[in-house]
């Protein structure tokens, strides 16, 4: 896959100044910084912004998902499985971090019912190497990437005083490290934030990827001139979030003291349903192809969105790009890149009840 960082980089921070007026720059932290999966969507937006505030970025990433193309130059990239506990150890030692921002997933919800076992250790191993590491090398702060998928099924608008009733695996992995994150927080006394996001798109999201970033699968398929799917009557809400919005909220969160100990949902207030969402994305494409309504896909939630206003406060977070804008903008990067084929990388380890698409991978 040949992507073209120049382009990339250069069109994507106008984006960013422009929806954000320049608050990427503002503040100017020179730290040691650590972001895990460095290499992917959200955390290679996060390394520009960290580096553009004069940060000292190391990402991680074990490129199986992400692309060491989108690794700003400016920063560190060190390839390694995260799982790798001797590995992550030495990092640590040899870096010394000020704080780490955790990112890394295989955040694929719908089909972790599906994977249970290798997404769980995708997403669960991680956190305990880091957070061991974290402990033993004095780490100052640790700011956490989870997912509204730990809300679950309950009455939206989720809000960050809510229980966590995850309805998947990937949701509990999430609630779990959380946990985690709070019990060494108060053990042995450093710093935390956890950072919720909602269903964040845009470019350098991996097109190639056919269980998750429903956008992005959209985007792949209409550029194939193939039909997008819809699971169930696609009367699914969901609030979808333009990265260049929520990047510097993710950055701020790891220097302001205000967020310490908090958990902050971060992402967009527009609420669409999938219907909606799907006529803009074909809109956008200038294409004529109809949907494609499949079964309900088992395990998803109806309605899923958040309140913001907690990020809002604390983060200076603002939802500046509208649905239709962003997916312009994607769609603009996309017919650069291309389509891709498909890349079914974890294998479905139950087939009952699993969407037909994905068994016999027509995605």
């Amino acid at each position: 896959m040949q992507f073209l960082r120049k382009y990339d980089m250069v069109n994507n921070a106008k984006e960013s100044f422009k929806q954000n007026n320049l608050r990427s720059i503002n503040l100017v932290e020179h730290k040691n910084v650590l972001v895990t999966g460095g290499a992917g969507f959200i955390g290679s937006w996060l390394v520009d912004e960290l580096v553009n505030r004069g940060n000292n970025v190391v990402s991680v990433d074990d490129l199986s998902g992400g692309f060491q193309s989108y690794v700003n130059e400016k920063s560190k990239f060190i390839k390694v499985d995260l799982r790798d506990n001797q590995k992550v150890s030495k990092i640590f030692e040899e870096e010394k971090f000020d704080t780490v921002f955790h990112l890394a997933a295989y955040a694929a919800e719908g089909q972790s019912i599906f994977s249970p076992i290798e997404i769980n250790d995708i997403n669960i191993t991680p956190m305990n190497n880091l957070l061991v590491a974290s402990v033993n090398n004095d780490v100052q702060k640790f700011v956490f990437t989870s997912s509204m998928a730990v809300y679950g099924n309950q009455q939206p608008p989720f809000n960050e005083d809510m229980p966590t009733m995850p309805e998947d695996p990937y949701g509990c992995g999430k609630a779990y490290c959380e946990s985690m994150l709070k019990i060494f927080s108060h053990t042995y006394n450093f710093d935390y934030v956890i950072l919720r996001p909602h269903n964040v798109y845009g470019p350098r999201q991996n097109l190639s990827d056919p269980f998750r970033n429903v956008l992005g699968i959209w985007i792949n398929r209409i550029m194939k001139e193939k039909e997008p799917y819809i699971f169930g009557d696609g009367a699914q809400e969901r609030a979808f979030s333009y990265i260049a919005d929520l990047a510097p909220a993710i950055a701020r969160a790891g220097f302001e003291s205000k967020a310490n100990g908090q958990i902050i949902n971060v992402g967009s207030k527009e609420v669409t349903t999938i219907n909606e969402a799907c006529q803009v994305v074909l809109k956008a494409m200038g294409s004529k192809l109809k949907p494609i309504y499949l079964d309900k896909r088992p395990g998803e939630v109806k309605y899923a969105y958040c309140t913001v206003e907690k990020s809002e406060k604390i983060l200076n977070y603002k939802t500046a790009t509208t649905l239709s804008e962003g997916i312009k903008m994607m769609v603009k990067w996309a017919k650069k890149v291309g389509p891709q084929e498909p890349t079914y990388r974890l294998p479905l380890e139950i087939t009952k009840k699993a969407p037909q698409v994905w068994k016999e991978k027509l995605v």
